[in-house]
């Protein structure tokens, strides 16, 4: 397993969970996968000590310091936790500590979905501490996909193995926009870190290996070959060679001498447009730009959303427009995504407020800029605008909003 630590584990028993997960060793010996520490997704209520991402499933391990050691750990999830048959009292009056860890689970969770990344199995890990030697979980907590344990490599490794059950295991693509969605720095291991890591390619290794016997045979009548002639006669190439002789002389007689038919007159050009004014507001567009990898040019949540959705084209075009006596600038962005369901998904991440946007043309976000965003059909628009020079203000959001019926592209 990789390790990357993100920041301090939350809890002391963090540490603990850290050296467990360490234990496991770098390749697919033991177990492979990822391992985030101090980790706190975007959404998620407290930060994490680490978020375990699995060829076949998701931990989510929440540390839990006990007040001290103990024998026997009674840990339901609906019920009072008892250490050594005396009742836990928590702090802030919860029922148990594990309520806490399981809403931690569930936010990661709906975070992946939100960012329609690989459908995997999330599950809760409660690690507790300083010592126990023994849990007791109800069956139907252990059926929901919660462990409670003491953290050392055997119980880490033990959950994993009963947690991570996927049927379709998740492929080094995946696997990397998963990461890239609950880190919000840094940058992911490459493909070939990840396949050493037990990740699967993008072919199914089942599928590679499947016998052909297995794949319904379609007769097929063998095609019948016309037999050609060895050699065409005499007579047929002198007369093909002759009428090839007549067509170059036509040709070279018809066409003028600089190659253009002599009565061709040149097109008339097309002239971009020198302004476009929406509701009274005149806009002077200066450059546009294409690219094929929108998530190059996004920053936030909404790069987070782009790295695990495809998206086809990402169009930008700045214009330049008077408020007030003052120079703005307007950026106005088109993503061209999949589908319908597809744009709706990433409106709905671009709507929140700082959930990022598209840099600039020059590669650089607008400060502070007034924005405005709409869907229509399987595209997403982006307008921003600032004082040309400066940032943005809220006397220039009426300008965001008109400058979504721009075009990105001329």
């Amino acid at each position: 397993m990789r390790l990357i630590r993100l920041g301090a584990e939350p809890s002391a028993i963090g540490a603990d969970v850290r050296a467990a997960l360490t234990a496991c060793g770098a390749g697919t010996e033991v177990l492979g996968g990822v391992a985030l520490t101090g980790v706190q997704p975007p959404d998620c209520p407290v930060p994490l000590d680490a978020i375990v991402v699995l060829p076949k499933g998701v931990l989510v391990i929440v540390g839990v310091d006990l007040p001290d050691p103990a024998v026997k750990l009674e840990a339901p999830l609906g019920g009072q936790w008892k250490i050594d048959g005396w009742p836990l009292v928590s702090q802030d009056g919860a029922a148990n500590p594990a309520t806490e860890a399981v809403a931690a689970a569930t936010a990661v969770a709906q975070r992946i979905q939100a960012m329609r990344a690989e459908p995997l199995p999330v599950s809760t890990v409660v690690a507790v501490g300083p010592f126990v030697s023994q849990v007791v979980q109800p069956t139907v907590d252990l059926n929901r996909g919660v462990r409670v344990l003491h953290p050392k490599p055997s119980t880490v490794l033990n959950a994993a193995r009963e947690l991570a059950t996927s049927a379709v295991p998740c492929t080094a693509d995946h696997a990397a926009k998963l990461l890239a969605i609950l880190q919000t720095t840094g940058t992911p291991p490459t493909a070939a870190a990840l396949l050493a890591e037990g990740f699967s390619d993008a072919v199914s290794p089942d599928l590679a290996s499947a016998s052909t016997m297995l794949i319904p045979k379609i007769g097929v009548r063998p095609a019948i070959r016309k037999r050609l002639p060895a050699k065409l006669p005499l007579p047929y190439i002198a007369v093909g060679a002759l009428v090839a002789l007549i067509l170059i002389v036509w040709l070279v007689v018809a066409l003028p001498g600089d190659g253009k038919p002599a009565d061709a007159t040149p097109a008339p050009s097309a002239t971009s447009p020198t302004t476009v004014v929406v509701d009274g507001t005149t806009f002077v567009p200066k450059e546009t730009k294409k690219d094929k990898e929108c998530q190059g040019q996004a920053i936030g949540d909404v790069k987070a959303w782009l790295i695990a959705n495809e998206c086809r084209e990402l169009l930008r075009a700045t214009y330049e427009t008077t408020v007030q006596g003052k120079q703005a600038t307007v950026l106005v962005a088109d993503l061209d995504l999949l589908d319908v369901p597809s744009a709706k998904a990433l409106h709905s991440v671009v709507s929140l407020p700082g959930s990022g946007g598209v840099n600039g043309l020059d590669g650089k976000p607008l400060e502070n800029a007034a924005f405005a965003s709409g869907v229509k059909g399987s595209h997403v628009q982006l307008a921003l605008v600032v004082w040309s020079g400066g940032q943005g203000d809220p006397a220039l959001d009426p300008i965001a909003k008109q400058a979504l019926r721009l075009p990105a592209t001329r």
